[in-house]
């Protein structure tokens, strides 16, 4: 095929890994993908494979040290394989290869990194030898990936691959139309004529049959003949050896031998194979449309502002630093920080939320959303390939093209039950013949048995169900990093939140003011916040932060001093305050009797308390918390419904902790947890292990919730690993599941999502294989002696691509089922939208 090559202008001369993507133009079938995968792993030079079958693209990271680009594509070609080859950036690479996703680049963090020209987007006014200096600007390669971000080369190819097939279907069966009627089918119909131009019945079917097997059934023995060189059989392998059985042994009956002839079978066989094989492509391409919407997400151009002057460009020329204008109504075109307006922006496709976010100065934006009401600028602050839609289509896309620990069992099944085909068919045709049945039905029964003992569906199963349930878990706002990370989550048993910022808001806020008798609350947060001013603590922060919202007017604070564990002091307005604990009211002699109990109680709530006292003498007191997520309590009660464990781990005082967990009703709560010691609690919970090799089941699957920011190592140490609020920051490294909205909630709708596709993977192992177990007795004629019924291969054809088409739609059910309550509070703290809305 057409080869199209991209040169990494990263590459030193050290040559790092490079990556080639493959994307194969004539693989029709799901299972040669894991003959393929097999073979191009054993190629020396190829450092790591990674094959998407829903998309029929492969990435193979390779050495070029080792082996060329140019050689790959010979090994390719030399084997059978028509392709479309390119190199891609290390980006577009799949999960575990070396050059994997460059994160700091996705995370804004290295400005240095200039990412290769995507192959979709080749870009020589950037890639020339003369424009390697300061005026590359690097942003500009990066915009351009935006239009390769899906392979651009390749994002029709599947839908080309099956428009062949059904163009193929369609000439096929025009032409075995007339086979059929003048075959003995025909004449049971009542067909009783003789063919034209006085032919022969046999030369008739010879003449017409020809060009559909060679040419409508060529993908099918084109595959054969591959697999064959490679000394494989698949199940394209069965469908070859069904139609040329029938078809070159109907010639033989033509030329030399005389007698019956079955073109009919190998036309109808071939017809009714291209059907199966094209519903079954069109339903796999289909699973991918999911990244195909979030893709079509980002607007073609942009509105730059220079000097006051609006102009429209395309999307590809913006880069980082650049001002943008956003109107009503239209779609944020990359990710930035609002300079000015304010408005609120609908951010349901990103992070599954229904409730539009209000966004002012300082605001971060994501590209891809849409903007309500008002109109704002903002700066671009990651455009094409870092932006976090560009990342969340990776993650799919990798998610999708991984491949499950169910997948390889079905890819080992498969192959054994290739061999059980051809023997059982080899079998049947034996015994027939011995039975004395004749050549003609001895062949039919035996080309019956292996055609319909296919395994197609085995090789479907579980790719299907996988790449389905990662698209529905990314319009919910769930992104799993990979099949075995989606896998895992359906079997867990305990979930373990981190407390700040996953199970509260993780910023506290003023929750009570009690004054003494003579003294306002107004006056008692004026002096409060005051003498906090200076301060650097979270706790000050949320003080002052209430008085500005009252808008008090604050003195300033003179001689402050902050003492650790205890509080803060310094004068304001001539009087010595004090803002802190018991200890250190005791230490200063103030009487504190009249407010202890008030104190008491909301430090039993989970409140911190601070005692105010102004010369010596009780003020008040002042509470700050961490409030809890609306939606918690509701997240916490579903898991219990799932029959989840649940349990807090916080590095907050005992006191504390259980005050939240009382309102949440949390089974248990381990306080206290410095950040590094979170890792071993998590194994510690995970229990024994399979030490002793009789006791495995002691063993607990445990899930790790938390924001990510020091929650590292517990998040990796975890079977599963959710980070929470990633927002925009989607490439957490140590979580297997990212949950794009800062929601509690979020962790049912994975853990059930995981559970429906675990479900219907084993549905579809299920009735792949009882299928193919009670096809192939029924095929090789078991119930002829007895009832007269033998299968004819036409019809094998047609059950085997039937049961391909029943597991793909059975997969495509997952999609319709929405988790329950995948939804939180609007961020304004409007009223909350109903469950399951």
């Amino acid at each position: 095929g057409q080869m199209t090559h991209v040169h990494d202008p990263n590459q030193a001369p050290s040559a790092p890994p490079a990556v080639l993507e493959v994307a194969f133009r004539d693989c029709h079938d799901a299972s040669e993908y894991a003959d393929a995968g097999t073979w191009l792993e054993g190629i020396p030079g190829v450092l790591s494979v990674h094959l998407d079958r829903t998309r029929g693209v492969a990435h193979l990271g390779y050495d070029p040290a080792a082996v060329s680009a140019e050689r790959l594509r010979a090994r390719l070609k030399a084997a059978g394989y028509r392709c479309d080859c390119q190199d891609c950036s290390a980006s577009a690479a799949q999960p575990g290869h070396p050059g994997q996703m460059d994160h700091t680049a996705a995370k804004g963090g290295d400005k240095g990194h200039v990412p290769p020209a995507h192959p979709g987007h080749p870009g020589p006014e950037f890639s020339g030898p003369g424009l390697s200096g300061p005026e590359l600007s690097g942003a500009r390669l990066a915009a351009d990936e935006y239009a390769g971000m899906d392979h651009g080369t390749h994002a029709g190819h599947g839908e080309a691959m099956a428009q062949d097939m059904l163009r193929r279907f369609a000439l096929s069966l025009l032409l075995t139309l007339p086979i059929i009627l003048y075959s003995p089918i025909g004449q049971r119909l009542g067909f009783i004529y003789m063919p034209l131009f006085g032919l022969s019945m046999a030369w008739f079917g010879l003449i017409l049959s020809t060009p559909v097997v060679w040419w409508g059934g060529w993908p099918f023995i084109s595959a054969a003949w591959r697999a064959l060189r490679q000394r494989e059989a698949n199940m394209m392998t069965l469908i070859a050896t069904g139609i040329l059985v029938s078809y070159v042994y109907s010639v033989a009956a033509t030329l030399v031998l005389g007698g019956d002839v079955f073109f009919e079978a190998a036309g109808m066989l071939t017809s009714f194979s291209l059907a199966g094989h094209w519903l079954e492509m069109r339903s796999r391409f289909a699973t991918g449309r999911a990244v195909e919407a979030l893709l079509k997400l980002a607007p073609e151009t942009a509105r730059v502002v220079h000097d006051g002057q609006e102009t429209e460009i395309p999307l590809s020329q913006v880069v980082v630093g650049d001002e943008l204008a956003v109107r009503p109504g239209d779609r944020v075109p990359v990710d930035g920080e609002v300079l000015s307006g304010v408005s609120y922006v609908d951010e349901s496709m990103i992070t599954g939320e229904p409730v539009p976010v209000a966004k002012q100065g300082g605001a971060r934006v994501t590209g891809g959303t849409v903007n309500q009401t008002g109109a704002f600028h903002f700066r671009a602050t990651a455009v094409g390939a870092d932006t976090a839609l560009a990342n969340i289509v990776q993650m799919v896309q990798n998610a999708q093209a991984s491949k499950a620990p169910a997948q390889r069992l079905a890819d080992t099944a498969g192959k054994y039950l290739v061999f059980v085909a051809l023997g059982a068919g080899a079998l049947t045709f034996l015994v027939w013949l011995l039975l004395g049945s004749g050549v003609i039905f001895a062949l039919t029964a035996a080309v019956s048995t292996i055609v319909i003992a296919c395994p197609d569906a085995l090789a479907l199963a579980t790719p299907t169900a996988i790449t389905v349930g990662v698209g529905r878990g990314a319009k919910i706002g769930v992104l799993f990093k990979n099949a075995s990370a989606l896998e895992a989550t359906a079997g867990i048993q305990t979930v373990v939140f981190d407390k700040t910022g996953t199970l509260t808001e993780g910023r506290p806020t003023l929750t009570a003011l009690i004054p003494v008798a003579g003294i306002t609350e107004d006056e008692l947060l004026r002096l409060a916040a005051s003498v906090d001013q200076p301060s650097q603590h979270p706790l000050a922060a949320a003080i002052v932060q209430a008085a500005k919202d009252r808008r008090l007017e604050l003195a300033p604070a003179q001689d402050f001093d902050s003492l650790p564990g205890e509080g803060v002091q310094a004068s304001i307005e001539g009087r010595r305050v004090l803002l802190g604990n018991a200890r250190l009211m005791a230490r200063e002699g103030v009487d504190i009797t009249a407010l202890v109990t008030e104190a008491l109680r909301l430090a039993k709530d989970g409140q911190t308390a601070m005692y105010l006292a102004a010369d010596g003498q009780m003020s008040g007191v002042v509470s700050v918390s961490d409030r809890i997520r609306a939606s918690a309590v509701q997240a916490i009660q579903t898991l219990h419904d799932l029959k989840i464990q649940t349990v807090m781990l916080t590095g907050d005082n005992a006191h504390t902790a259980a005050a939240v967990a009382r309102q949440l009703g949390i089974d248990t709560v381990i306080a206290d947890v410095r950040p590094a010691d979170k890792a071993v609690r998590i194994t510690e919970l995970q229990g024994p292990g399979d030490q002793k090799k009789g006791h495995p089941a002691q063993r607990r699957r445990v899930a790790m919730v938390g924001d990510g920011v020091n929650d590292a190592p517990a998040l990796a140490q975890a079977d599963v690993g959710l980070a929470i609020g990633a927002g925009t920051d989607v490439a957490v490294e140590t979580a297997d599941v990212v949950l794009m909205n800062s929601d509690p909630a979020s962790v049912a709708a994975a853990i059930t999502l995981a559970r429906r596709v675990r479900g219907k993977i084993k549905q579809n192992l299920f009735w792949a294989a009882i299928y193919n177990l009670l096809a192939i007795p029924f095929a090789a004629g078991a119930l002829y002696p007895a009832y007269g019924i033998l299968l004819r291969p036409e019809w094998a054809a047609l059950l085997m691509s039937a049961s391909t088409v029943i597991v793909t739609v059975n997969a495509l059910l997952i999609g319709r089922i929405g988790p329950a309550s995948t939804r939180s509070l609007p961020a304004d703290g409007g009223p909350a939208p109903t469950p399951g809305d």
